[in-house]
């Protein structure tokens, strides 16, 4: 019997997908390190945007490149250079520069023709295709805050994920929380939906040591001690909810606690830099934009806590990166966010900036509650992995491509969710 050929859709533009990127590169990673199968694992990536993904790959992973079609540079360089102020302006006329349509896309044939048996779509733009495949829409965000959304996009995603959802042999989801939503919400059968959890990959990225922190200190003219949060600045991240947290300690506390937040910066942060404007705090709070990843790990090593103030999340992969890098968190009390930390994070309403502040508070004030936390946070961080993971994903290939299973197959589909 020839190898299985699973192709994982890795069609991303480096920076701009914040949590997805990140976890197709976990997934790379880890499959690129089992050695206990015989499975070729291609992943299609638009031409001339490979760089992100190629360092994580070794056999049995290798690149599959799309036709050139499927990613003209032209917009692949728009979108990466596009400003704030270009953003807003554009409005919803920015889908056009898109590789999409309100209509699903078919296939180009192109995966076919590569032998592919089993297709896995990492993102929520996928194709149509009569391939085995399983599709991850992430979350359904838009269903639970269409406020958030332009008309076009609320119609893109409800015509895309319905489509791709109908056709998928197996739809991803990362909780219990995600699998009940989507039977809810979109009247998909339980058994079509498989939960694999996401895990911090943090020691996957290259390591950050003393001399590396003090450079990343002084490029990034960070602040002695500050909090961190890791988040592009769409709205529902909340950073208005934090921000204004900290007007609370500035002003009715008299603790002025620095604020540094990373992400890719679209049309939201105008508002956020009106605010800090409006409310003086430009220069308690950096909005630094998109990190290199060792950056990222410096950034968790030498903040004092992480704060997640989000209104809604699939999966918070910022709070597993705290928990395995060492530092304190505190996170809202949506989606999945609760079971996800356990005991291990500090937990609030993130609609109440009070709440918000006497976490914050909290966390900066006091070092035996942060010591504790840390513990808590490496032990919860510790029950996910993406060893795991990639695992879990290779048995539901063999599955649905109909090969055999190995015991050890067998036992990760029968085990209960993580989160």
């Amino acid at each position: 019997m020839k190898p299985l050929r699973v192709g994982i859709d890795a069609r991303l533009v480096d920076g701009l997908s914040g949590g997805v990127q990140q976890v197709v590169i976990g997934l790379a990673n880890a499959l690129s390190k089992l050695e206990d199968g015989d499975e070729e694992y291609l992943f299609l990536v638009h031409p001339d945007a490979s760089d992100w993904i190629r360092p994580y790959l070794r056999r049995p992973c290798s690149i599959l490149n799309g036709p050139e079609s499927s990613g003209p540079k032209r917009w692949k360089t728009a979108l990466k250079s596009m400003s704030p102020k270009a953003w807003t302006a554009i409005g919803d006329a920015a889908a056009l520069l898109l590789p999409w349509t309100i209509d699903p896309p078919d296939s180009t044939g192109h995966v076919e023709a590569a032998g592919i048996d089993v297709m896995h779509f990492t993102v929520q733009s996928a194709f149509r295709t009569a391939l085995p495949n399983i599709y991850q829409p992430h979350d359904l965000q838009h269903v639970h805050l269409p406020h958030l959304f332009t008309r076009r996009a609320r119609r893109w995603r409800e015509r895309n994920y319905r489509t791709f959802c109908d056709q998928a042999t197996l739809v991803s989801v990362m909780s219990e929380w995600g699998r009940q939503d989507m039977i809810q919400r979109y009247g998909l059968s339980p058994e079509k939906i498989c939960i694999v959890p996401w895990a911090p990959l943090l020691d996957t990225y290259p390591p950050c040591g003393l001399s590396d922190l003090t450079t990343l200190r002084r490029t990034l003219e960070l602040p002695d001690a500050f909090i961190f949060y890791p988040a592009q600045t769409w709205k529902h991240k909340n950073h208005l909810g934090l921000i204004e947290a900290l007007r609370i300690l500035r002003d009715q506390d008299r603790l002025v606690i620095p604020l540094v937040s990373s992400g890719h910066r679209n049309d939201h942060t105008r508002d956020i830099e009106r605010v800090l404007k409006r409310t003086s705090m430009e220069d308690q709070v950096r909005l630094i934009g998109f990190v290199a990843p060792q950056q990222l790990v410096g950034l968790y090593k030498l903040a004092r806590a992480m704060v997640f103030p989000s209104f809604f999340e699939g999966w918070g992969l910022p709070i597993l990166e705290a928990f395995q890098a060492g530092t304190p968190v505190a996170c809202s009390d949506v989606t999945c966010l609760p079971q996800m930390a356990g005991d291990a994070a500090l937990i609030f309403d993130p609609s109440r900036p009070e709440m918000i502040a006497e976490a914050v508070k909290s966390l900066w004030t006091d070092g035996d509650l942060r010591n504790r936390l840390i513990e808590r946070g490496r032990i919860r961080a510790a029950a996910f992995s993406w060893d795991r993971s990639a695992r879990l994903f290779r048995a539901h290939y063999r599955r649905i491509a109909g090969r055999p299973l190995s015991e050890r197959d067998r036992d990760l589909l029968a085990a209960p969710a993580t989160v």
